[in-house]
Order: structure tokens, then sequence, then C-alpha cells
């Protein structure tokens, strides 16, 4: 390979301290667990079950009633 002479000479010091910068790399970080069902999901889905408990609660009454006449 031919060798590309540039502009700036390489300078190392005779003493003391080299140091390097680091490039910046991607760091990756903890993953974020997300629940499953957002609150609200599962506020609605409550609601619901109660809902239809209530209403199976109603229909128990209603067919109770008629055979104790």
């Amino acid at each position: 390979m031919p060798e590309v002479k540039s502009m700036f000479r390489e300078v190392l010091p005779k003493q003391g301290q080299l140091s390097m910068e680091d490039l910046p790399a991607m760091v990756l970080c903890k993953p974020k667990l997300l629940p499953l069902k957002s609150v609200t999901l599962e506020k609605l889905e409550k609601m619901q079950q109660e809902a239809q408990e209530a209403i199976r609660q109603q229909e128990l009454a209603h067919r109770e009633k008629p055979e104790s006449l």
C-alpha cells in the first residue's frame, strides 16, 4: 500500500504520560420492563368484571323471585 503523507507529523513525548482520547461509542443501558397491561386497561377490566358480576346477581335474584311465589 502506498503511504499517505500528511501535513502534520506525529510527535511522541520523551517524558511524562501519553494519553489517548477514546472515540464515543454506543453504550447499552438496562432494558426497561414494560407492563403487559396498562393501569387503565386493568381498571377497565375490573369495572367490566364488576358489571358482569352485578348482572349475574340480578339474574339470580330475578330467577329466585318467581320460584318463591
